[in-house]
C-alpha cells in the first residue's frame, strides 16, 4: 500500500502524535518549525509516521488556530504559521512554515536547520555560529566583510600592500581617483578597511584580506586560501597554493595563468590580432567574482583550474538568496560581501556596475564561443566553467561589420538570441523567451533590432512566428545551403509538404498550413488558392470551415 504523504524531505518533516503518551510534545513541534524556517521553509504533518503513514492528531492537537499561536509565542523572532486540518478519515495537521528572512529560535534558545544525511534522508541539526553568519549574509542582513575582526590593529597591515592598493586604483581608468589624494589613515576609512571601535580604529575583514600581510592573515583570518591549478590529461602541471593577501593573490594567479592561455591569430577583413584561448577580460572578472562573493566564514578556497575541458573558477559559499544560475544575467546585482566589493569596484579590478558576470558571457559571445557554464554551483559553493573553443571567424567578422555599421557593438541580450538561433537553428518566441535570461518586452525589442539589421529573419504571425538566423550570417559562415533548408527551402517546397500534409491527412485548413509553414492567415491562404488554381487541390465548404483535399 502506498504511503499517503510520501517521503520527508528537506521540506517536509513528518511528527507523529501517537508516540507519546501525551502526544507530540510542542518543545518538538516548535523545533521542526524553526529548522525548517532556517533552511527553506516547507511543511510539517503532525499525525504522520516517519514512513509516511497518516497515524492521525490527538483531539488536544486539532486547533490549528491555538497551535498557529502556539508555535508564534514560542519562536524568536516570531514564525507566522498557517495550520489547518486535512485528512478525510485520518485527521492530520498540516503546519505551512515560510521561508524565514532572517535566523530564528526556539524561545528556549535552540537554533536549528534542515539537512540531509549520507543515505539521503532528512533530519534536523543545530546551527553554529559560523552557520549563522553565513546564512545571515546569504539574506543579505549580515556583511561579513565590514566586520572588524577582533584582536587585530593596523599594525597587520602591509606598507607594501598598501603601496600595491595604490598603485593599482593608478593603473585603472575606473577606479576612484580621488582615492589617490587621501593620507593613508582616510584612504583606509574610505574603502572600510577599518572602522572605529572603542575609540580607535580597527581592521575590518576587508582591509585584512585586502592589504594585511600574509602572517596577520594566516593568524586572523585562516579561511582566506586560494589555488591554481594545471593538468593535462591526469598529469599535474601546476599546483601552487595562495595565502597572502587578495590584490597580491589575483596579480600572481593572472601571471601564472599567461603561459597556460595561448592565442591563436584571427583574421578579420584587412586586419589580424590574436585571440587567446579564454578572453582575458572575462577570466579577470571572474576571478574577481570569486574572492568578492566568497563565503569568508568557512574553511575552503578559491580555486582556478586549468585543464583538457577548459578554465573553471570556484569558491566556497552558493549563491546568495535571490540569485541562482537561471537568473544571473537579470538579477539585481548585489552580493555576500558589499563592503569587500565596493573597495575592488573602487579601486579598479571589479566591474563598477556590479554587472561583472555580463563581461563574463561577453567574453565568451564575441568569439562565438560557447557559454559559461554554471551547471555545477550548488549551495556550498560557485563554479563557472569557461570551455576550450576555437572562435567562431565567420561570427566574429559578423559582428566587426555590425559594429562599423551601427557605430556600437552589440549588446548581451543581442549575442545571447544569435547564440540560441547558431545553436537551435529556428526557434519560436516562446522557446526564446523560456531559455533566455530578458523579459518578453526586452526580447520583442531586440529581435527586432536585429531583424531591421538583417541578422534575423521571422515568419508567421502570433504565437506562431518563428525566428531564424538572417541569410547574411548564414553567407558570410558559407552556410548558404543551410539557410536554404532553414527558410523552408526558401518556399520552393511549400507546395509539396501541404501536398504531403493533405495525403496523409486526408484534407487540411488553413491553421494547418499555418501551423506547418510558420506562416500568418494571407499567406496561408494564398498557398492554398495556388494549389487550387494549379489542379493539385480542391476546396471543401467555405468560410472558417472550409477544408482542402488534393486532386492528385
Amino acid at each position: 500500500m502506498a504511503h499517503e504523504y510520501g517521503k520527508e524531505t528537506l521540506t517536509k518533516e513528518f511528527k507523529s502524535d501517537v508516540k507519546e503518551a501525551q502526544g507530540l510534545p510542542d518543545s518538538d513541534l516548535v523545533e521542526a518549525v524553526v529548522a525548517l524556517a532556517n533552511t527553506d521553509g516547507g511543511c510539517v504533518y503532525l499525525g504522520v509516521e516517519d514512513d509516511g503513514t497518516p497515524t492521525g492528531v490527538r483531539r488536544k492537537h486539532q486547533d490549528p488556530i491555538g497551535m498557529s499561536a502556539m508555535i508564534a509565542n514560542k519562536t524568536v523572532p516570531p514564525i507566522s504559521v498557517r495550520a489547518q486540518l486535512i485528512g478525510e478519515d485520518i485527521p492530520v495537521i498540516q503546519v505551512d512554515v515560510p521561508k524565514s528572512q532572517s535566523v530564528v529560535a526556539t524561545k528556549s534558545g535552540k537554533i536549528l536547520r534542515r539537512m540531509m544525511k549520507v543515505d539521503g534522508t532528512p533530519e534536523s541539526v543545530p546551527m553554529y555560529p559560523y552557520e549563522i553568519a553565513t546564512r545571515l549574509s546569504d539574506l543579505g542582513k549580515l556583511d561579513y566583510s565590514a566586520q572588524p575582526v577582533p584582536g587585530s590593529s593596523r599594525e597587520d597591515f602591509d606598507p607594501l600592500e598598501r603601496d600595491r592598493l595604490r598603485r593599482i586604483i593608478a593603473s585603472y581608468q575606473s577606479s576612484d581617483r580621488n582615492l589617490l589624494e587621501l593620507e593613508d589613515e582616510d584612504l583606509e576609512k574610505s574603502l572600510r578597511l577599518t572602522v572605529s571601535v572603542n575609540g580607535g580604529m580597527t581592521p575590518t575583514l576587508t582591509g585584512l584580506l585586502l592589504i594585511g600581510s600574509e602572517e596577520s592573515l594566516r593568524r586572523l583570518v585562516p579561511t582566506n586560501e586560494a589555488v591554481f591549478q594545471v593538468l593535462v590529461g591526469t598529469d599535474i602541471r601546476v599546483n601552487q597554493t595562495y595565502r597572502g593577501p587578495l590584490l597580491k593573490t589575483i596579480e600572481q594567479i593572472a601571471e601564472a595563468f599567461k603561459p597556460w592561455n595561448p592565442g591563436t591569430e584571427l583574421n578579420v577583413g584587412l586586419f589580424s590580432s590574436m585571440v587567446p584561448e579564454f578572453d582575458e577580460r572575462a577570466f579577470r572578472e571572474a576571478l574577481v567574482n570569486a574572492f568578492g562573493h566568497r563565503d569568508y566564514s568557512v574553511l575552503g578556497r578559491v580555486r582556478v583550474l586549468v585543464d583538457d575541458a577548459g578554465l573553471t573558477i570556484a569558491n566556497p559559499g552558493g549563491f546568495v538568496e535571490g540569485i541562482s544560475i537561471h537568473n544571473l544575467l537579470i538579477a539585481e546585482p548585489h552580493g555576500r560581501n558589499p563592503c569587500l566589493m565596493d573597495a575592488l569596484k573602487r579601486t579598479g579590478l571589479a566591474e563598477r556596475a556590479g554587472r561583472g558576470i555580463d563581461r563574463i558571457f561577453e567574453g565568451a559571445l564575441n568569439y562565438g564561443r560557447p557559454l559559461p557554464d554554471y551547471s555545477r554551483s550548488n549551495e556550498r559553493g560557485v563554479s563557472v566553467l569557461l570551455p576550450r573553443s576555437a572562435p567562431d571567424t565567420a561570427f566574429v567578422e559578423l559582428l566587426a561589420e555590425e559594429r562599423e555599421r551601427s557605430g556600437r557593438s552589440l549588446p548581451l541580450d543581442g549575442l545571447l538570441i544569435l547564440d540560441k538561433l547558431k545553436g537551435e537553428r529556428r526557434c519560436r518566441f516562446e522557446v526564446l523567451s523560456k531559455s533566455l535570461d530578458m523579459s518578453d518586452q526586452r526580447l520583442r525589442t531586440v529581435l527586432g533590432q536585429l531583424t531591421e539589421s538583417g541578422l534575423v529573419e521571422s515568419s508567421g504571425a502570433g504565437v506562431r512566428r518563428s525566428y531564424m538566423l538572417g541569410s547574411k550570417v548564414y553567407r558570410r559562415s558559407g552556410k548558404v545551403v543551410e539557410y536554404v533548408r532553414q527558410s523552408d527551402i526558401d518556399r520552393v517546397r511549400y507546395p509539396e509538404l501541404i501536398t504531403k500534409l493533405m495525403k496523409k491527412q486526408g484534407s487540411v485548413t488553413k491553421s494547418d498550413v499555418m501551423e506547418l509553414l510558420h506562416l500568418d492567415a494571407n499567406q496561408a491562404y494564398y498557398q492554398l488558392r495556388k494549389l487550387v488554381r494549379e489542379g493539385r487541390a480542391q476546396k471543401i465548404g467555405g468560410g472558417r470551415s472550409a477544408r482542402y483535399e488534393a486532386t492528385r
